[in-house]
């Protein structure tokens, strides 16, 4: 306990601050959740504890609202469907300095930290790296004093929970808010109406949308501290609420219990998050939930741009010229995009601005970024939905496309195909307004979130409109917040580093850069191997806890967590597992590099393909871990429900980290720099941010094999023959053979035959609802790579590397 205490990043423990603490903790289990000790649960002493720390928050976040009133700088509102925060407790005790006061505290009234930590639910309001990126985003506007807001939906039921049963993935829901949530503070007086359905009229005056159905959006509030600079940020959820009136004058008196039951109908909106990550499901509901969000954020952004005094309610701004200098709307991929054709509504109906005018603000205000290339993942809504659910909007992007199509036409006469390339409305079959062009259109600033992603957006998906429109196009990389991945998460490793160049570096990544005096310093190389020892067992303890596989914690922790899905190959991973088996039962005696593979990540509920690698990922580790001439050199382990709190355990303890989607289809992935910040070293392919990751490492300190997007494009020009590589691979067509021949699954030999066919007979695929639009043959293809990595040999140390996160691959580690 006492070496805890001295650990200098997660602030001073003084005598005053602990007292504070322990008055303020015994207040709040007293009078907000009016328990005593003698019949207090855990979770009545973690609810004590967040509220003990959040009242550290209040004076800071009311402050900071009163200087963004007082300032009146310009706001940036990040719109995104999806927030992936995790836990709150001990990422607000870091940003606070407030970590170890508070473990004190704790530990001078018989309580465990750690303990109440794990009583915290995950706020999985998110999928995958969408959500995590906007909550790094918030993150990192905070700490870098934006005044920035996150707008979304305060799910009822987040991304399920994740149970294996029998080796199969079963979902449960997500039932986060069961016990409360002390982070949210309700707004109700800012509720907001948000209308569907109905018609439009149009007057001389201008068109009005009457006949709607109402749903209020009452907004929940969340802080979101910056790192030590006293600025707390919001977030703001919204919530469906039926209005009071709903329904009830469609009834007689004999049918009111009727009305007040149907009040649910309004409120599913934000009942549920639809669990799919990269691609899109076009059902209505979805569609409400989208246009919900963006139609209640617009209201707030517009009133608070009129407003400029705290607390001030009355107009004193109404020339909304100025709206640019006041506002960035950022569109998180297209599921806000609906913000385009709102903003015009507002706009052009309710505040009578002439259509040039408000088009001019509505481009100067909006920006969008994209996160992927991937067909099946593109938003495109049906007509007959739009006309239903939102007719004015369907006029409105009606009028934008049209005006559109007359520039097309201007600049590239008699290009009948590059109109109906870059139209907003796609005809054929069923006409569907594509979200994605409405988004590039509407916006002054496009951009990917790796470079290769972005270049890949130029040349493809959107050449046409950079073509056009060439200065809109940008790169942002995406990126991952220091606080909660190194400083929280790994303490130990940030504490190391801050002995040697101090504590600068958790505000600025590019400070590591001093770490290069340390790289033949054989001090912080023992420190840092420690430190990952330490993360490896503590892993270890938790994996032997829940997984009941006993590990060896010396063997290497090779690690793939990410959503399942065909282009981020986990099926090549099961391939290598496979081979790496066999060749130890082939040579027993051999001196193998003991590993420890663990590969983790939920399977969209409709997606059988993705199910069935888990399946297949489970049958594997059922019989590599029972195989007693393998021993602890070979462990197989899927982690179940993998989620932030999940990574935050196994990130720090990896030494080797997975990155090996099919060049050309990971936009950027944040993962693999979360690895890499916290001393694994990167397996990959050069797709998405792991082109830049090489550049920065050096690509002699990257595990670089298979295809690059030129050779994918190139073998899809010529045709493939998966046959080819599978009777010229002994190794590979014996691995393929025993998926096939039900070596891993001896009570069902036929159970993997769907994998089989499709790696053996690739595209179309046809065996689930999903487009097959990943060149499956890249798994085969790139086998062969995959497996040659070194899976035996001394204990190595890397060769020098220069990055700023240089001393992070400077691992003893077994490669």
């Amino acid at each position: 306990m006492a070496l805890k205490k001295q650990i200098s990043v997660k602030g001073l423990a003084g005598v005053e601050n602990v007292a504070d603490l322990k008055k303020n903790y015994n207040r709040h289990l007293h009078f907000t959740l009016v328990k005593d000790r003698n019949v207090s649960t855990k979770r009545d002493y973690y609810f004590a504890l967040a509220h003990t720390v959040r009242d550290h928050l209040v004076g800071r976040w009311i402050r900071t609202q009163q200087s963004y009133y007082e300032k009146d700088p310009k706001r940036v509102y990040y719109l995104s469907l999806e927030f992936y925060m995790g836990r709150t407790l001990q990422n607000t005790m870091v940003n606070l300095a407030l970590e170890n006061a508070c473990d004190e505290a704790m530990y001078q009234l018989g309580l465990d930290m750690e303990e109440l930590q794990e009583m915290e639910e995950d706020a999985g309001l998110g999928n995958g790296g969408l959500g995590r990126l906007a909550a790094c985003f918030l993150d990192s506007m905070a700490s870098l004093g934006l005044a920035a807001y996150g707008y979304g939906i305060r799910y009822e039921f987040g991304i399920f929970n994740q149970k294996i049963s029998s080796g199969w993935q079963v979902e449960e829901a997500d039932d986060w808010l069961r016990y409360g949530n002390p982070w949210e503070k309700a707004r109700p007086e800012y509720m907001r109406p948000v209308h569907f359905y109905g018609r439009t009229e149009h007057h001389p005056d201008g068109v009005k949308w009457v006949d709607t159905q109402v749903v209020l959006a009452l907004p929940y509030d969340t802080p979101v501290p910056g790192y030590r600079n006293n600025i707390v940020n919001t977030m703001r959820l919204w919530s469906a609420k039926a209005p009071c009136e709903f329904n009830l004058k469609d009834f007689n008196v004999g049918g009111y219990i009727q009305a007040v039951l149907d009040r649910n109908l309004a409120e599913n909106i934000s009942r549920v998050l639809y669990p799919n990550d990269n691609f899109f499901e076009g059902k209505e509901l979805r569609l409400k939930q989208e246009y919900f969000v963006v139609a209640a954020t617009l209201q707030d952004i517009i009133r608070r741009f009129k407003a400029s005094k705290f607390g001030s309610r009355d107009i004193v701004r109404t020339d909304f010229s100025t709206l640019p200098d006041k506002v960035a709307i950022q569109l998180n991929d297209t599921h806000p995009a609906l913000a385009i054709p709102e903003l015009m509504r507002v706009l052009v109906d309710e505040e009578k601005l002439p259509w040039d005018k408000a088009w001019d603000i509505c481009i100067k205000t909006c920006a969008y970024t994209n996160h992927t290339v991937l067909p099946e993942a593109l938003e495109r809504w049906p007509i007959d939905l739009f006309q239903t659910l939102l007719p004015r909007h369907l006029e409105i992007i009606y009028e934008i496309n049209r005006r559109h199509v007359e520039r097309v036409s201007s600049l590239y006469p008699g290009d009948m195909d590059r109109l109906r390339r870059m139209s907003l409305i796609e005809e054929g079959g069923q006409k569907r307004v594509n979200m994605a062009h409405l988004c590039i259109v509407g916006s002054h600033a496009v951009n990917g979130v790796a470079r290769i992603h972005s270049d890949i957006l130029k040349a493809t998906v959107f050449k046409d409109f950079y073509e056009m429109d060439p200065h809109k196009f940008q790169n942002k990389t995406n990126g991952i917040t220091p606080r909660r991945w190194l400083v929280m998460c790994n303490p130990g490793l940030a504490e190391v580093i801050a002995e040697r160049i101090g504590e600068d570096f958790i505000r600025d990544l590019d400070q590591l850069k001093k770490l290069r005096d340390f790289v033949n310093d054989e001090a912080f190389i023992r420190d840092v191997a420690k430190v990952k020892q330490e993360n490896k067992m503590k892993f270890a303890v938790h994996l032997e806890e829940h997984y009941k596989v006993k590990i060896n914690p010396n063997s290497m922790f090779d690690i793939q967590v990410k959503r399942i899905h065909e282009y981020k190959r986990q099926l090549l991973n099961c391939l290598h597992i496979i081979t790496f088996y066999n060749r130890i039962k082939k040579e027993p005696n051999k001196q193998w590099t003991p590993r420890t593979i663990m590969i983790g990540g939920k399977a969209a509920p409709g997606y059988h393909t993705a199910k069935m690698i888990i399946r297949l990922i489970t049958a594997i580790g059922e019989v590599v871990n029972n195989d007693p001439v393998v021993g602890d050199r070979l462990k197989v382990i899927f982690l179940e429900n993998y989620r932030v709190t999940l990574a935050e355990k196994a990130i720090p303890a990896a030494d080797l980290s997975e990155q090996i989607s099919t060049a050309g289809t990971e936009a950027s992935g944040t993962g693999n720099m979360k690895f890499m910040l916290n001393g694994a070293l990167t397996i990959g392919t050069m797709d998405g941010a792991n082109v830049e990751m090489a550049e920065e490492a050096g690509e002699d300190n990257f595990f670089i094999f298979g295809m690059r997007v030129e050779d994918v494009d190139t073998m899809d020009a010529k045709g493939y023959n998966a046959s080819e590589y599978y009777n010229h691979m002994p190794e590979l067509k014996q691995a393929i053979d025993q998926i096939a021949g039900g070596f891993f699954s001896p009570k069902q030999p036929d159970l993997f035959k769907d994998i089989v066919n499709m790696l053996i007979n690739p595209l179309p695929v046809s065996t689930d609802s999903f487009v097959g639009s990943v060149p499956t043959y890249s798994t085969i293809a790139l086998w062969a790579s995959q497996v040659r990595i070194p899976t035996q040999g001394p204990f190595l140390i890397p060769p020098l590397i220069s990055l700023p996160l240089r001393f992070l691959s400077v691992l003893i580690c077994p490669i």
